[in-house]
């Protein structure tokens, strides 16, 4: 069994007044690609956001690498090695790819193999490089979306955090963007996926979680899951 790299127990969250997750529980693995599926608005988001510091947990337990880090600001995690390439990819519309691409490597843990980093992402993303001097916020939905990929992997993460990695986005630069995956995955690179196409994620995955009304629905290896008659029914179309 791989060491878990990341912990969430019993993890509660929710806007205003309004409570989002209930006691939710999961893990991603090192080395390995996790997957989390469900429907639109059960808390897939919002998992994330609290994993990754954007909004603060309202109970339950973050531990990353062994650290309690559930009550951490985002920077501080991305220190540590977890990175979120968020959900509407977030760029700096009016700065261009490399400018983006040095924000990502603003912490200590990016900054220090900066050249390297660089090099890396314009190999696994040949279109970034160029158009390098291009603002980012005239670039397609899918340019945009390998940037916001291409600037998360600068911080060097332990943890690479997507969030609806293929919204709207054309079939063709999503499987593009799966395979970068899979190669990232093949390097050994830990990912953690939120992930709306749940046929392309179960096929890369190693593990998975279906999340339903902001509690756990069920969990495990996904050739399992996809066996199962609701899940096939509900997220798979079959």
């Amino acid at each position: 069994m791989s060491e878990a790299l990341l912990s969430v127990e019993s993890l509660e969250a929710g806007y205003g007044e309004v409570q989002v997750l209930w006691g939710i529980s999961l893990g991603a693995q090192s080395g390995k690609l996790t997957t989390i599926v469900g429907a639109n608005g059960v808390g897939k988001t919002t998992s994330l956001r609290a994993i990754a510091g954007s909004i603060r947990p309202w109970g339950g337990r973050i531990l990353f690498k062994g650290e309690d880090v559930t009550r951490l600001a985002p920077h501080q995690k991305a220190a540590r090695g977890l990175a979120l390439v968020p959900e509407g990819r977030q760029l700096f519309s009016a700065m261009s790819v490399e400018e983006n691409l040095e924000m990502g490597a603003y912490s200590r843990h990016g900054a220090r193999r900066y050249a390297s980093r660089l090099e890396r992402v314009y190999e696994l993303f040949p279109r970034l490089k160029e158009r390098r001097t291009q603002l980012a916020g005239t670039f397609s939905g899918g340019e945009q979306q390998m940037l916001a990929i291409a600037r998360g992997l600068m911080s060097d993460p332990d943890l690479l955090v997507i969030d609806e990695l293929s919204l709207g986005l054309a079939p063709l630069v999503v499987h593009l963007i799966f395979s970068t995956l899979k190669t990232l995955k093949d390097e050994g690179l830990s990912i953690l996926l939120v992930e709306q196409n749940v046929h392309l994620a179960f096929a890369l995955s190693d593990y998975a979680y279906v999340i339903a009304e902001g509690r756990l629905f069920t969990e495990g290896a996904p050739d399992v899951l996809a066996a199962k008659p609701e899940i096939r029914r509900a997220y798979l179309g079959l």
